[in-house]
């Protein structure tokens, strides 16, 4: 079977080396951290955990998909619009916004399309949709690499060494991959959040000091 060489593109995008900025940010995983929330593999596993299953994550693989079928530029604006609604506190959606613009700079003139200012998971199912990319796997890719950037981001707060951050995300790689399925189909009236102690990390990381990352 040959191989699709349009996957570059989208490991080229979803690598952390793609310049987002998105070590600057930890998702209210700091503030975790700090309220002695997060504090091993074990509790970051299951802290990313519900992040995919009923919070942030499944709702940016959901706001992915829609951006990647929406039929107009006006159902698009739509999208994002619901997607800044969606956001819980101001840090979290400045950390989408800075990261989107980034990836819409950058993504536009490389691949020569016409990508506006959007939230991150809406710019990029947008751009994927633009360049045809599979929709199952550009979310299944931009699953993996938001979990692979927080687990960087707890390395840098915790003890949590590369074995253990690697078999983390390992852990982690079946349920990105059941994501895919789930939210297969999905429209915006199944946009929503049970993770309140994410939530309410987020807001209280916007007064934690000191602190590393700006979200």
């Amino acid at each position: 079977m040959q191989a699709d060489p349009r996957l570059l593109t989208l490991m080229q995008w979803l690598s952390p080396a793609y310049p987002l900025g998105s070590f600057a940010f930890s998702h209210g995983l700091e503030s975790a951290v700090r309220a002695g929330w997060v504090h091993d593999a074990d509790t970051l596993e299951d802290w990313l955990a519900d992040l995919l299953t009923d919070g942030s994550g499944r709702n940016d693989a959901i706001l992915l998909r829609l951006a990647h079928a929406a039929p107009t530029p006006e159902a698009l604006e739509d999208i994002d619009a619901t997607a800044r609604a969606l956001a819980p506190s101001a840090e979290r959606l400045r950390e989408a916004q800075r990261q989107g613009t980034a990836f819409a700079r950058v993504t536009g003139p490389v691949w020569s399309i016409d990508l506006p200012d959007l939230l991150l998971p809406v710019a990029v199912g947008r751009a994927a949709g633009l360049l045809s990319l599979d929709a199952d796997i550009t979310t299944m890719l931009y699953l993996q690499g938001f979990v692979s950037n927080l687990t960087s981001a707890a390395q840098r707060l915790m003890p949590l060494g590369q074995t253990q951050a690697q078999r983390t995300l390992s852990r982690l790689a079946p349920l990105c991959q059941r994501l895919v399925s789930d939210t297969a189909g999905a429209t915006a009236a199944d946009l929503h959040s049970n993770t309140f102690l994410s939530d309410i990390a987020a807001m209280t990381h916007e007064t934690l000091q000191p602190r590393l990352f700006q979200s």
